[in-house]
């Protein structure tokens, strides 16, 4: 169960809290001063403070309440802390709400107010510690995966990332094509390697293709080679990508771009293995493991008549889809991390390459770091050093005063006495302004 320390050199203070507290289902204990405070906190099962201001007699600066607030902050961090205050020391309290305190309460405080507030704090606590439980679990999966697989540096914090690793390696191993769907410069080639570096044909070749850029008249002759004079200017056999890779994997990006007739002959070599050269009638054999990948929607790519339905079965026994980045943003910081080698970011490029939703995803992303090495002034890369947009901010709700029918029903809408203000664009303050002034009693 929840436990609160009141700390505050007025025992009445204490008894009076404690009580309420009780009162409403709360367990809590007091202590006289910062240091029995700290003592205390130092045993561990407590969940939020209550602390005052002020400790010595006839003092009203509030310094006190700030040195015990920091030193709070220095030992528990993520503590939820709501500060008692008298009129003299509120510009300090303000300060320290901005410095990280939970919220203030004047003195003498409104019981209802005060319990919707430690109810609402304690709430958005243990829903921050089961993020954290689930941040624990999924990094032991991810060192669990990495134990038994080779991960080819696949940089990733999200659960999203996890599970497309976890499936990559679990079918890494069967002789079957795998396509991989994603958005332009998400990292499909990157899990393409990771699936070959944990096949049955790890050991031979890795050749990769990319047909987006490839000419279409080049792409056939790329893939399944050319024979001297098949076209203009060719002198020499050229050996195709399906012979490079015979005995081990082709990995055939953007493959939407494929001409039908090129379509047509990597069917034939998956369902056969056979193929021929482009101006030659030797048939040919290669056994090859094919990973396919791409940014095109194939189904529609069907329905429109570009892209064979047949070879989409073909290809499509297992899909693996990749989100954009803006989709695993817990994928983000990690991933710039990996691409300025070790050089610091402030706290606000990190808030900034958070915010950014990463259209160009990770391709977008290394391109801007390296950018920002290149020229950033200082040893750390600030948010100015990013060049990124401003994010775009959502239109002003307008202004209005809510009446009391639309505060009540808020009320019942919202989980929370926080949700509820959201909802109405009030600050936490303000909504309990109104509500006493309708007499409404916060639930």
């Amino acid at each position: 169960m929840d436990r609160i320390l009141i700390i505050d050199d007025n025992p009445a203070v204490g008894l009076a809290l404690g009580l309420l507290l009780k009162v409403n289902g709360l367990e809590a204990e007091s202590v006289l001063t910062p240091q029995a405070g700290l003592a205390r906190l130092a045993q561990g099962d407590i969940s939020l403070v209550i602390q005052d201001m002020n400790f010595t007699q006839d003092t009203t600066s509030g310094e006190e309440g700030k040195a015990l607030f920091f030193a709070i902050r220095d030992q528990h961090p993520d503590l939820p802390i709501i500060l008692l205050t008298a009129w003299t020391e509120l510009e300090t309290a303000v300060t320290l709400v901005k410095a990280g305190a939970a919220d203030y309460q004047g003195k003498p405080w409104d019981d209802t107010k005060l319990i919707a507030t430690v109810k609402n704090l304690l709430e958005l606590a243990e829903l921050s510690q089961q993020q954290q439980a689930s941040q624990r679990a999924l990094s032991k999966r991810r060192l669990e995966l990495a134990a038994k697989f080779d991960l080819a540096g696949l940089i990733y914090q999200s659960d999203a990332m996890q599970r497309l690793a976890e499936m990559a390696t679990q079918v890494a191993r069967a002789e079957v094509p795998v396509l991989i769907t994603g958005p332009n410069g998400a990292g499909k080639e990157k899990v393409a390697e990771l699936i070959q570096r944990n096949s049955s044909a790890a050991g031979g070749p890795f050749i990769r293709v990319n047909a987006g850029a490839l000419p279409l008249e080049l792409m056939e002759a790329e893939l399944f080679g050319a024979e001297p004079g098949a076209y203009t200017g060719l002198t020499k056999t050229r050996i195709g990508r399906f012979e490079a890779a015979d005995g081990g994997t082709l990995f055939l990006d953007e493959i939407g771009n494929l001409s039908l007739s090129g379509q047509m002959k990597l069917l034939r070599v998956l369902q056969t293995g056979e193929f021929e050269r482009l101006g030659s009638t030797q048939t040919r054999k290669a056994q090859v493991r094919l990973i396919s990948a791409t940014n095109t929607d194939l189904p529609v790519a069907i329905r429109d008549g570009s892209f064979r339905e047949d070879l989409y079965y073909r290809l499509n026994v297992i899909e693996l889809r990749l989100p954009p980045l803006r989709e695993r943003r817990e994928d983000v910081l990690p991933l710039a991390r990996h691409f300025l080698a070790g050089r610091p970011l402030s706290l606000d490029a990190c808030r900034a390459l958070e915010a950014h939703d990463w259209p160009g995803n990770v391709r977008e992303l290394e391109n801007c770091l390296k950018r920002a090495a290149l020229l950033a002034p200082g040893d750390h890369i600030e948010a100015g050093d990013l060049n990124l947009p401003a994010p775009r901010l959502s239109r002003p709700r307008p202004a209005f005063e809510p009446d009391e029918a639309q505060l009540r029903q808020a009320l019942q809408d919202a989980p929370s006495i926080a949700e509820a203000a959201r909802s109405l664009g009030l600050s936490r303050q303000a909504l309990y302004r109104r509500l006493e002034k309708y007499g409404i009693a916060p639930p």
